[in-house]
């Protein structure tokens, strides 16, 4: 009986090893940020845009509307199509802008996106999920190109992440594992890629 148990625990952890080491592969076959530019014939890049697929897993980033690079990326743990409530942990989908960039962050880096937008506010007022005044509290917020406060039903402090302490693990998974509380999360090499090249102001567009 013993034996058996560890001959089960053994081959799990063969079974991950072993995906672990086929996500490292894939993994080699990455460019970097500073190739990718190159091969595109730039110097470097201007009027930087960011576009989500969340149906697809990846994250594009443009430079005067030309595609540059390609990043894996997961989402929220919820896959609903529409981020509706502070907590449902799902990824909303819209245009934002990024509105801070976090060096100390408890996933590495984050690049804070203005979540919720006007538009997902204006949409929530209707549908009586915030009251006018937390409306107007949102519009102040975009208004004045800050960050939306966090205390109304909507929440905030969605962005563009790292993986933290586990980024070794995680970013060599050959499979999708959706994990966060609604934000984007890509591998911390990736982030420190993102970080370098992005600024307040940023457009970022997530689409389903």
């Amino acid at each position: 009986m013993v034996r058996n148990i560890i001959y089960i625990i053994a081959s799990i952890l063969i079974f991950f090893i072993g995906m672990i080491f086929y996500g490292i592969i894939l993994n080699i076959r990455e460019i970097t940020l500073p190739e990718a530019i190159h091969n595109k014939g730039l110097k470097k890049l201007q009027n930087v845009r960011i576009i989500i697929d969340r149906k697809n897993y990846h994250l594009d980033l443009y430079s005067n509307g030309m595609k540059i690079k390609s990043y894996k990326a997961v989402f929220g743990r919820n896959n609903s199509y529409m981020k509706t409530f502070k907590g449902d942990y799902a990824t909303p989908i819209g245009k934002y802008r990024i509105c801070r960039k976090d060096t100390n962050f408890k996933y590495y880096k984050n690049l804070q996106l203005n979540y919720p937008s006007t538009k997902d506010a204006a949409e929530a007022l209707q549908n009586r999920i915030i009251t006018r005044k937390e409306y107007m509290k949102i519009k102040y917020s975009h208004d004045y190109n800050q960050c939306p406060p966090s205390d109304t039903p909507l929440g905030a402090e969605i962005g563009i992440h790292g993986i933290g302490k586990y980024n070794f693990i995680f970013k060599n998974l050959p499979f999708v594992f959706n994990w966060t509380d609604g934000s984007i999360a890509v591998s911390n090499e990736n982030i420190d890629e993102l970080f370098s090249v992005t600024k307040v102001g940023t457009q970022v567009e997530i689409k389903n």
